[in-house]
Order: C-alpha cells, then sequence, then structure tokens
C-alpha cells in the first residue's frame, strides 16, 4: 500500500507540474482559421487529416494506410484510416482506454505494440480486429513506474527488435537504478532486454539514418537554468555502453551546478547537433518518401513541442535537420505559426509521420488532431 500510495502521489506532482506554466492557450474558431495561420514553404499544402483525437502523440504506420495514435495522460490508443483516400481520415477506431500514458505506438506484421510508461503490451491480428480490438498481450512489465518523463517512445529498428528509452524520473538528479537515462531494446516476444546506452535526460523521439543505418534521437535538457541553457539535443548513438552526459554534462560542455563531479566532459558523447534551449524535440523522422523535391531526400524532420517555462516561449514548430555527408549541417524551420505573434500557443506538435504516397502526418496533442502535409508544387 505505500508503493501505491506513493506512485499516486508522484502521479500528482507530475500532475501539478505539467500545469505550472504561464503559457497562453488559444483555440481557433475553425481548423480552417488554424491552417491560415501556419507557415508552411512555397509549393506545399497543409490539412487537417484528423480530428477527435485527444492527446494525440506518437504514430506508427500500418499496413492499408491505417495509422495508430499513441497519446498523453488521456490514455487512449487509436487507430485512424483515409479509406478513400480523399486526404481526411473517415474511420476511426479506439483500440485501448484506461490506460498509464500510452505515448509509444509500434506496429509490424499484423501486430500492434503499445508502451505505457511500466510496461509493452502488444495487439495480435489488430488489423482484423479493428471494431472489437483483442485483448492485449503484457510482453514486458520491468520498466519504473515514475510518471516523471515516463513517456516512451517505441520504434522497430532495421535489426527487427524493439527500441525504446526510459528517462530521468526529475528534472536533475543521479538515479540509482541503471535502468534510468537510458536508451533499451528488447526482442518482439520481450526477450533479451538490454541497455545501449546511458546518461539521456529524456528522450521521446529518434530515428534511424537511410544511408547508414544510425540511430538519431531527441533529448530534452534540464530546466531552470535559465532560458538560453542548456541547448536540446540531437544526439547519434555509435556503441554500446556509450553515455551521453546526464546529469554531469549537458549539451556535451555545460558542467551541472547541482551535481558535483570529478568527471570530465570528454568522457561523454556530445550532441551531434544542438537545438535552442527548452524547445522540447520530440518526434523525429527522416524523409525517405519522393513526394517531396530533392533536396528533402534524407533530410530530418523533428517536431518542436514548445517550451513550457521560458519566459518567452519558443518551439511550436517542426524544423528541418539538413544532413551533408550523413552529417547534420544546419537548421531550418518547415512549418511554424503554432505559436502567435503575441504568443498565444495554438498547437503543439509532436510526432513525425511519412505515409506512403510521401507526405507528411503531424500529430498535436493540445488540439488533439493529426495534420497532413503535400507537395503540390502550386
Amino acid at each position: 500500500m505505500k508503493d501505491m500510495a506513493c506512485i499516486f502521489m508522484k502521479k500528482i506532482m507530475f500532475t501539478l507540474l505539467l500545469f505550472n506554466t504561464s503559457l497562453v492557450f488559444a483555440q481557433p474558431n475553425t481548423y480552417q482559421e488554424l491552417i491560415k495561420q501556419l507557415h508552411v514553404p512555397e509549393g506545399f499544402s497543409l490539412s487537417v487529416y484528423a480530428d477527435n483525437l485527444p492527446g494525440a502523440r506518437s504514430l506508427a504506420l500500418g499496413d492499408n494506410g491505417v495509422v495508430f495514435v499513441g497519446t498523453g495522460r488521456e490514455g487512449e490508443v487509436y487507430a485512424i484510416q483515409d479509406s478513400n483516400a480523399d486526404g481526411l481520415a473517415d474511420k476511426r477506431y479506439v483500440i485501448a482506454t484506461k490506460l498509464l500514458m500510452p505515448n509509444g505506438v509500434a506496429y509490424k506484421d499484423g501486430t500492434l505494440y503499445v508502451a505505457e510508461v511500466s510496461r509493452i503490451s502488444r495487439y495480435e491480428h489488430i488489423l482484423d480486429n479493428l471494431s472489437h480490438p483483442p485483448k492485449p498481450v503484457v510482453i514486458y512489465d520491468q520498466l519504473p513506474s515514475d510518471p516523471h518523463h515516463g513517456w516512451k517512445y517505441l520504434r522497430f529498428g532495421p535489426d527487427n527488435k524493439l527500441y525504446t528509452a526510459v528517462g530521468a524520473p526529475c528534472n536533475i538528479c543521479k538515479p540509482e537504478e541503471a535502468i534510468y537515462t537510458s536508451l533499451v531494446r528488447l526482442n518482439a516476444d520481450g526477450g533479451h532486454f538490454e541497455i545501449l546506452a546511458v546518461g539521456i535526460r529524456n528522450t521521446v523521439g529518434f530515428d534511424w539514418q537511410p544511408n547508414t543505418n544510425m540511430l538519431f534521437f531527441t533529448d530534452n535538457g534540464r530546466d531552470y537554468l535559465g532560458d538560453d541553457t542548456p541547448a536540446d539535443e540531437l544526439n547519434r548513438w555509435l556503441i554500446l555502453g556509450e553515455h551521453f552526459g546526464f546529469p554531469y554534462y549537458h549539451a556535451g560542455d555545460i558542467a551541472d551546478p547541482d551535481i558535483l563531479t570529478d568527471k570530465k566532459a570528454q568522457q561523454f558523447s556530445a550532441p551531434v547537433w544542438k537545438f535552442k534551449a527548452h524547445v522540447a524535440p520530440l518526434g523525429a523522422r527522416f524523409y525517405r518518401g519522393d513526394q517531396f523535391p530533392p533536396q528533402y531526400k534524407n533530410q530530418l524532420f523533428v517536431a518542436q513541442h514548445g517550451s513550457w517555462n521560458r519566459s518567452k516561449p519558443d518551439g511550436y514548430r517542426i524544423a528541418l535537420v539538413k544532413f551533408e555527408q550523413d552529417q547534420p549541417v544546419a537548421e531550418e524551420v518547415f512549418i511554424d505559426g503554432w505559436l502567435d505573434k503575441e504568443d498565444k500557443v495554438l498547437g503543439r506538435p509532436v510526432d513525425v509521420l511519412e505515409m506512403p504516397d510521401g507526405s507528411l502526418l503531424i500529430s498535436d496533442d493540445q488540439l488533439g488532431v493529426i495534420y497532413q502535409v503535400k507537395y503540390t508544387g502550386k
């Protein structure tokens, strides 16, 4: 009972933290009004692909254009489909309810995998049973139960293993258990669980580079070191046991003032790209399609969820990290406008998903919608 009470109190504190913010949220009168305020590059169009998806976060593509949608505190998992290919999802299914922050979704060989805070489950033969989902089968339930940074991103890697991460149970601390601040992987049946890397404060997005199969992941820097410090990160995992610095160093070379240590920055892997502080980079996808112009091929789209406690808000955009010779060299805005000129928040992008036709879907957990980006050339 004591442990359950402790978990309950942590959930309450975490919820209070999430809403301890000076942000001003605005609700557009219509989606058409919202779309007019969002800015896309010339030749691209933006539309609302699906709505009525409260807390929509991570996205996974199934067969036949079915898209699975994980959520946050709402506790639901959805499936949507544009069955007549008119650019608007006309089918919506509730796959699961009352889960604990089921952010992570992944699909493979007819099975949906869902990651909650402390466990991963699978839903077999899901496409044949969207209207009457099967009971989940838990494949792994030994992840920590801390809701602070408890979102689990979930993807299958090129090695057909499931990848996820365990964030720090705090803003800044030195966790005693090795499982915290880690990147992990396991077999699809839940076996052969292994820790790949540590020192990662909070990653809720990663992808494998098309040319190299190297894993790149976003990481959210700590709070309360000022508006512009430390930078949020894009990292590249190379070797088993790699350490990315948390809690000793941030953004590669910023020693944490609250964690006394004799360690040196050179002992840790530095980020390969630094985002502005507190923009909260989450979902990240390399573009593999052919619909967009050639300069977008193999470039990385990153959803910047937006700051929650910066004195002047920042983020709330889709960024494009440009690569040359497999290395990130520049960052530019691809879509913005979710933060208006008066610093009112109109939406918060979370994840990016490439569709079979080469268009992109973008989830927005504030409005509970999914946008679609297409290149028309007009």
